[in-house]
């Protein structure tokens, strides 16, 4: 466990606050730990001698030294406890106290106080605001929670204390096992980027779950949970998706949320699975905690009920999987070894009257095929068949096979016997045949991540200091924004744009076309107006002899439109061939945890009505990029459906990486859009930009 062993395998914990009062979460504490913990409890508290038979020691200075300490005093008494405890060496501790950042700007500034103690004296700290920690393997159970978890290898990190004790409780009757539990509250110091790192080197941790309010620093994250997810399985749950859940969030743990479609995109680059339900979460976590690595997606299915196969047939095929295609072999050893009645083309039906005998045969016949990567046994209960059996019979196969296999064995009070003995094996039980294929599918997105090409940004050669030079032009402009007028900040950092100028006179408009010598697209150029479409501020395929009239038109719409806009002049801009063409979009939004949010889609006058978007956190390198492009529906378009001549795409993936790299090196960037991005054949142009710009941050 290297940093945290002195957190999840103390030697001596300390309670500064324990108490023998009835009621009090300072008896609690001593009263959990009383029960299964090995170690040496200190309790701390100026009042009592004893507590619950432990001599009470009246401060910390006084107290053996401590491991690990556990506070629980009244909020204005925290800080003195935690300082304390610094001062004799202590350097894990858990703050259970509430009244922090999450109750209001008093407990705001308490919260910055704490963080500087502990960063002072070189604490790991847990909370405040929290429910405490808990190790099934020392037998540690230093929350205020009724019960400890049963001991496994899935170790679990929430943000609510409320929800480990109601997950504990159903986990027990589930058969739901934990390695370490951690509740990590306001997240003053350590966060979920910690416990993922921890977790990972953690030889007993199979799998990690979360529940998740926010996420602080989601670069930090993703970066982590990248490295992470390359072997162990992380499956998170996300309050907070809805503007409503945001807002409840933000009130019950001081989280700051970010936009669901940062998260989306962030936890999705991060390999993170994520369930949107709590029987989800830990569906995927026992999948994911007792099999091996699927070999194919090709599912078999075994059952003696046709209801039940349909319903599991159904589910693989809602899912990343698919119902597993039997060679002829196959087909011919099932059709000789089952009754003339059985279904032998997957799902098999081994029809309600079959033994134990007869589901292991279509069991290992169907795991031989070269067509399996994994095997569902699904069944009801009848009166010639043992589920205690049944159960040990799929043990004894899965010792023959690398293959994956869950089971499915519907019922009550009949199954628990069975259900023991698949788990204490590792292999995972589910009532509902969707909820067994779930598992299996959290399977296939762990392969799937595990075998992502990861790849490093590329690093093009830009003119960094001329895109600062106009960025800091945005310092003269009331709402700190940048149009057309700023294209060369496109230009610098290597993204195609067409022939332009912008000029302040007609006569000027008419010698800039005359050099373009063909047909050109005039645009009003003003910061005050972002649509210029809409006001009829802009002009396609104007001849060079209507371009002195053209210019005077724009700019009277512009004035009749908004008389106090500011006018910077006109845009003459060679045209480009829309013919051949798509209209894409590439932008960026700054998200305030994520950072900078790429986006692509179908562009132009669509982009807002059809949303053809996808998203990703920059900096993103080629593999992600052309992932973006690869996922939208109108992707078709630009590989060349319906006999039109593919775009270059290498193109949009090469403007899609020096975007993400403009993006990152600018902080300052809050806002850009470039629309349209025209991708033709022959690579791509930018055809219109909108940005703002922090300029405090240049």
């Amino acid at each position: 466990m290297g940093r945290f062993t002195g957190l999840f395998e103390p030697e001596r914990v300390g309670i500064v606050g324990a108490t023998d009062r009835d009621g009090s979460i300072g008896r609690a504490l001593v009263t959990n730990l009383d029960e299964h913990y090995d170690g040496e409890i200190v309790p701390i508290n100026p009042g009592r001698d004893t507590v619950l038979g432990y001599d009470c020691y009246p401060d910390v200075a006084s107290a053996p030294s401590i491991d690990l300490g556990v506070v629980v005093v009244p909020p204005p008494a925290v800080l003195d406890a935690v300082r304390d405890l610094g001062e004799a060496g202590t350097r894990n501790v858990v703050v259970i106290t509430a009244g922090f950042g999450e109750s209001g700007s008093e407990g705001a500034k308490r919260e910055r106080e704490l963080r500087a103690i502990a960063e002072e004296y070189d604490i790991d700290l847990v909370g405040p605001n929290s429910l405490g920690v808990m190790s099934t393997p020392a037998g540690l159970n230093a929350t205020f929670g009724p019960d400890i978890a049963r001991e496994g290898s899935i170790s679990f990190m929430s943000q609510s204390g409320a929800f480990i004790t109601a997950v504990l409780d159903w986990a027990n009757e589930e058969g739901i096992s934990f390695r370490h539990v951690v509740s990590v509250g306001n997240k003053a110091v350590l966060d979920e980027v910690d416990f993922l790192r921890a977790w990972d080197e953690d030889e007993g941790t199979d799998v990690i779950v979360g529940y998740l309010e926010g996420i602080e620093d989601g670069q930090a994250f993703v970066q982590a949970a990248r490295e992470v997810t390359s072997e162990t399985p992380v499956v998170l749950v996300k309050s907070g998706r809805t503007d409503a859940g945001a807002q409840a969030a933000s009130s019950h743990t001081g989280a700051i949320a970010g936009s669901e479609e940062a998260y989306r995109a962030g936890l999705d680059q991060a390999g993170v699975i994520r369930a949107s339900t709590v029987e989800e979460l830990f569906d995927y976590a026992r999948g994911l905690s007792g099999l091996s690595t699927l070999e194919s997606e090709g599912v078999a299915i075994v059952t003696n009920a046709g209801g039940p196969g349909v319903l599991t047939t159904d589910a693989v095929g809602d899912s990343s999987l698919e119902l597993a295609s039997f060679e002829d072999a196959t087909i011919g050893e099932l059709t000789d070894s089952m009754p003339e009645e059985a279904a032998v083309y997957n799902p098999i039906d081994v029809i309600g009257d079959a033994d134990v005998d007869r589901f292991r045969t279509a069991l290992e016949q169907a795991l031989a095929d070269p067509n399996v990567g994994s095997a569902i046994v699904v069944s009801a209960p009848t009166a010639v068949l043992q589920y205690e059996a049944l159960a040990e019979m799929v043990l004894d196969v899965r010792e023959s096979y690398e293959t994956p296999i869950v089971t499915c064995l519907m019922g009550g009070s009949r199954v628990d016997t069975a259900e023991g003995i698949l788990r204490d094996a590792g292999v995972p039980n589910y009532f509902d045949p969707s909820r067994a294929v779930a598992g299996l599918d959290a399977l296939a997105q762990h392969d799937e991540i595990t075998g992502r090409a990861a790849d490093d940004p590329t690093a093009y050669d830009v003119d960094r200091e001329r895109a600062r030079s106009i960025l800091e032009r945005a310092a003269d402009r009331t709402d700190n924004r940048l149009g057309v007028e700023s294209m060369d900040l496109l230009d610098a950092y290597g993204i195609p744009t067409p022939t332009s100028e912008i000029v302040d006179d007609p006569i000027r408009a008419r010698d800039v076309a005359e050099d373009i010598d063909a047909d050109v697209v005039m645009k009003i150029v003003s910061p005050d107006i972002s649509h210029k479409s809409d006001i009829g501020g802009v002009a396609v395929g104007v001849a060079v002899d209507e371009v002195e009239d053209t210019y005077e038109d724009l700019v009277a719409r512009a004035r009749n439109y908004q008389p106090t806009a500011s006018i910077l002049g006109v845009q003459i801009q060679e045209m480009v061939d829309l013919d051949a063409a798509t209209e894409t979009i590439v932008g960026m939004n700054r998200d305030p945890q994520f950072g900078p949010l790429l986006l692509f889609g179908l562009g132009g006058i669509f982009v807002e009505i059809l949303e053809d978007t996808s998203i990703r956190v920059a900096p993103i390198g080629e593999t992600e990029a052309r992932s973006m492009v690869d996922e939208i529906t109108a992707a078709p378009l630009l590989r060349g459906a319906r006999g039109r001549e593919p775009a270059d795409i290498d193109a949009i993936v090469e403007t899609l990486g020096r975007l993400s790299q403009l993006v990152t090196d600018f902080p300052a960037l809050v806002e850009l859009d470039v629309n349209p991005l025209v991708a033709g054949p022959d690579g791509v142009q930018a055809i219109d930009l909108r940005a703002t710009v922090d300029t405090e941050e240049l």
